[in-house]
């Protein structure tokens, strides 16, 4: 069973650019298949859970990917999408995908220009970010969760 926690208002202060009920901002990224996806795609039809990761095939991130898939069936019983998102390319997410059995969207963000949007960046000054966002049918960040140590919390 998931449970959401409330998320003390320090996090907010980690992740400047975004915060606990504003709208989530729009972006469109190629998934693991090279199609355009789009947060507005799921405005009015499901609840997203956004999680952003440093590296595919990493151990931490390994981890991460594969909580999320262990507990999949959780999120679509609460009418939710699951997608990661990481710098690494088209090719690499397909791959990540592929070896991990992994049943949601992976998107590529090369440039890190949505990693920034919503403030998901660099751990300790030197990976990329690991944060996760859950954002409901209106569009609406209601809850977000960092951790760099312990990726299983994110789901």
């Amino acid at each position: 069973m998931i449970r959401f926690l409330y998320i003390p208002s320090f996090v907010e202060k980690i992740v400047p650019n975004v915060k606990v009920g504003e709208i989530a901002p729009d972006f469109t990224l190629d998934d693991q298949d090279g199609n355009p996806v789009s947060l507005r795609d799921y405005h009015g039809k499901r609840n997203v859970v956004l999680f952003f990761y440093p590296k595919d095939f990493s151990p931490g991130c390994t981890a991460q990917a594969c909580s999320f898939r262990d507990n999949y069936e959780d999120f679509t019983d609460m009418d939710a999408v699951v997608i990661g998102v990481s710098g690494d390319s088209v090719e690499s997410h397909k791959k990540f995908l592929n070896k991990h059995l992994l049943p949601f969207t992976l998107l590529s963000d090369p440039k890190g220009k949505i990693r920034s949007l919503y403030g998901s960046t660099k751990a300790f000054g030197l990976l990329p970010g690991r944060y996760t966002f859950i954002i409901d049918k209106s569009g609406v960040i209601r809850y977000i969760f960092t951790s760099e140590a312990n990726m299983k919390k994110h789901t």
